[in-house]
């Protein structure tokens, strides 16, 4: 397994929209397997290929405290069942140190296939729908500063591209 590198707003790469992974295999459980090490070494709770440069429609998440919970999307979807929009404050890895409010749908219903490439389907609201949403977006070229007002996304733009310079 291997720590990978994580892409930050507003590199470009952020915004390409992912392809569906056609045959789950090793090699795809490979990728699921550094995600996850990836997300839990960040630390996060939820992670798109996206964000680490694979542009494969893959997705992990642990939203448990003791990290012990892990769920696989591959080729994911959702449907809203409730569309009554709840107010959420998000983070992102990939925009470090930056937290807004977002609105999304209180409940959905996904369906993805697990790391073995069975189809699951799963129903579910609060913090693990505004995750699932929040990284979903990820594999379509968005980010939860999209949603927010334009002045902010380009203050955090700004901020974060000085950060970015004084690095090199």
């Amino acid at each position: 397994m291997a720590i990978l590198n994580i892409l930050e707003f507003p590199d470009p790469r952020l915004r390409t929209i992912a392809q569906d992974v056609d045959i789950v295999d090793d090699s795809v459980r490979n990728i699921i397997d550094d995600m996850f090490e990836t997300m839990y070494d960040a630390p996060g709770i939820g992670l798109a290929a996206t964000q680490v440069d694979i542009h494969r429609r893959i997705v992990v998440i642990d939203i448990s405290e003791e990290k012990d919970d892990p769920l696989v999307l591959i080729n994911p979807s959702y449907e809203i069942l409730d569309n009554t929009n709840h107010e959420y404050d998000e983070g992102c890895l990939s925009v470090p140190g930056f937290y807004e409010t977002v609105e999304r749908p209180v409940s959905i219903r996904l369906n993805a296939l697990d790391r073995n490439g069975d189809a699951y389907e799963l129903e579910t609201d609060g913090l693990l729908a505004v995750c699932i949403q929040h990284e979903l977006d990820h594999l379509d070229g968005t980010l939860f500063v999209d949603h927010i007002s334009k002045l902010k996304r380009n203050r955090i733009r700004k901020k974060l591209e000085k950060q970015h310079a004084r690095s090199r």
